[in-house]
């Protein structure tokens, strides 16, 4: 490793923290809102920024492009379908949770239902982030840093060794952000790690794309398409690791949980100072995300090509992409951009456990008069706590199944699925009780575990979900008919922030949809896939039709929403 890649790595690390800190120095830590929320101060471009860097990190890049090594495109699932929900977040749950003026969803849900309602779910949350979390993205930091940086030899020490000292380094940087400097720390180092994470993960696939062209990014493409059409194809089989009709059952409500109820998201959007900025950042977010896969997954697909020979662990396809294909110079920035990316996702994983357990569990359970200052101070300990059991639980992760995105979708499920159940039939109900919400909760995680480990059923694990998350319906909405609360639940406006509607939400929504449409009409055998070099013809018919139908259906929504905003006006 040339001298050049360690002082480009420690300054480009070093700028980052620096700019957050200018920023983000005179803000008062000292409160709840301040320490936990930003001040409720973030606009919707740093919303965005924040959404996306927490969202994209070491170990989507490692394990998606993993996915894309085995099986291909369909594993752009995870991404694309994520503007939908993200949709979902901006007309449904937002409003709501803003105007409840919640700092964290556990709280929704203890208005909603009861304080044991609350602590069950936070229970969840914390042990998800915990256990599954915080070491996951330690230990995808770890891999990627370590094979970009090849510590080992730099330090004369064994794999294991070097992968647990830059775990460690990982995870004692982004505590340092998320503990000491709060919620606005981290979404300003967000954003700004996050245009350097769409700069430099565009570099690796355009790097790939040339390399497999022999110079020529249009005859890389063309390799793709011609060469390997079966991973090019989104449209997943049965047999693939995210079949297509996965989408419709349990993806959907894996990525409505994570969008919209998961506290490590959400918190970024509860911090907006309206609900129209609120709007801006989180559709903004959904947007970029459906183009994401070209980061995330199609560097796994040309990994296959130039080098799936070579590779026997899919969780490593893009380290050695990565290695290959990226010019020595550039290395220290994009190992910064790498390392900025882990420590997002932890930093806020971190933020969120420290929000919950102060807010949710230390404060009404054990001192309910605590001073704002002695709170702060609290969910700093703790936040080191788990911080420092993270980093030793990180190195054993290495032992997962299947790769590393699946076993962490898998064994998300036992938290997520409940989770979401609960906050919706909160929303879309009035009379079920907390009984309700604690039984299907309690059934949900039972059920599931006799899948995973008892009942081996041959159906694919994003079916079960759905299937449970029906019955955890149905037994919600018998508990209300049989057991209902004796006053109907009606949410208040707290007035915290001003709750007007952004006028494009609905349009820009109106135009996620179509573009997902559009995206998957295109890697599918109706579209380029498996038509050999006559793709462009069909590629620009079905692009103009994409135009048209987006733009006529941008005006219509505009102006039916126009028109109903000024009736209620």
């Amino acid at each position: 490793m040339s001298w050049w890649t360690i002082v480009s790595f420690i300054f480009f690390t070093v700028l980052v923290a620096l700019i957050s800190w200018v920023i983000t120095r005179k803000e008062d830590l000292s409160t709840n809102t301040g320490y936990f929320l930003g001040g409720r101060s973030l606009s919707g471009v740093v919303i965005a920024g924040s959404l996306i860097l927490t969202n994209l990190s070491a170990e989507q890049l490692v394990g998606l492009n993993g996915n894309g090594f085995s099986s291909g495109l369909n594993a752009m699932s995870w991404e694309a379908t994520s503007g939908v929900t993200l949709v979902f977040m901006a007309l449904l749950f937002l409003p709501r949770y803003l105007k409840g003026g919640f700092t964290t969803v556990p709280e929704f849900l203890e208005e909603r239902f009861d304080k044991g309602t609350r602590n069950l779910v936070t229970g969840l949350f914390l042990i998800s982030l915990t256990f599954v979390t915080l070491p996951i993205v330690l230990y995808a930091g770890g891999i990627a840093m370590n094979s970009l940086f090849n510590v080992s030899e730099l330090l004369h020490i064994s794999k294991d060794q070097s992968l647990f000292v830059v775990i460690a380094a990982t995870g004692v940087v982004g505590g340092i952000y998320a503990i000491f400097g709060g919620l606005k720390a981290v979404a300003v180092s967000d954003t700004i790690n996050g245009v350097g994470l769409l700069i430099g993960g565009l570099m690796i696939p355009v790097l790939g794309l040339i390399k497999l062209g022999n110079g020529s990014i249009l005859h890389g493409f063309d390799s793709l398409i011609q060469n390997s059409p079966e991973r090019m194809d989104a449209i997943g089989t049965a047999s693939s690791s995210v079949p297509f009709s996965t989408i419709f059952t349990g993806m959907l409500l894996v990525n409505t949980f994570y969008w919209c109820t998961n506290q490590q998201i959400v918190q970024r959007a509860f911090g907006a100072r309206n609900l129209k900025e609120g709007q801006k950042g989180v559709l903004y977010a959904g947007f970029i995300k459906m183009f994401v896969p070209i980061i995330l997954v199609i560097p796994g697909i040309i990994a296959f090509q130039l080098y799936g020979d070579s590779i026997t662990n899919q969780d490593s396809a893009y380290s050695v992409l990565v290695s290959n294909v990226l010019p020595v110079p550039l290395i220290g920035f994009f190992g910064a951009v790498l390392f900025g990316a882990v420590l997002s996702s932890f930093n806020s994983a971190l933020n969120s456990a420290s929000t919950m357990f102060c807010l949710n569990i230390y404060k009404p359970i054990f001192q309910k008069d605590i001073s704002d200052k002695k709170l702060v101070f609290i969910g700093k300990v703790f936040g080191v706590v788990i911080g420092i059991f993270s980093i030793f639980i990180a190195p054993f992760i290495a032992k997962a199944p299947n790769g590393l995105y699946t076993f962490m979708k898998s064994i998300m499920g036992f938290f997520n699925i409940p989770t979401l159940v609960v906050v919706l039939m909160g929303f879309a109900t009035k009379k079920v009780p907390a009984i309700g919400a604690k039984l299907s909760i309690i059934f949900f995680i039972g059920a599931y575990a006799l899948y995973k480990f008892v009942f081996h059923i041959p159906i694919h694990y994003l079916h079960v979900y759905g299937i449970l998350f029906v019955c955890c319906i149905i037994i919600m909405l018998i508990t209300g008919f049989v057991a209902p609360r004796k006053d109907a639940y009606i949410q208040k406006d707290v007035g915290e922030v001003d709750l007007n509607s952004w006028k494009y939400v609905k349009p820009i929504s109106a135009v996620i949809v179509t573009t997902l449409i559009y995206i998957y009409v295109v890697f599918s055998p109706i579209g380029i896939i498996y038509h050999g070099g006559d793709y462009l013809p069909r590629l620009g018919v079905i692009t103009v039709i994409y135009t048209i139908v987006t733009v006529a259906l941008f005006i219509i929504v505009k102006n039916k929403f126009n028109k109903n905003y000024l009736e209620e006006k």
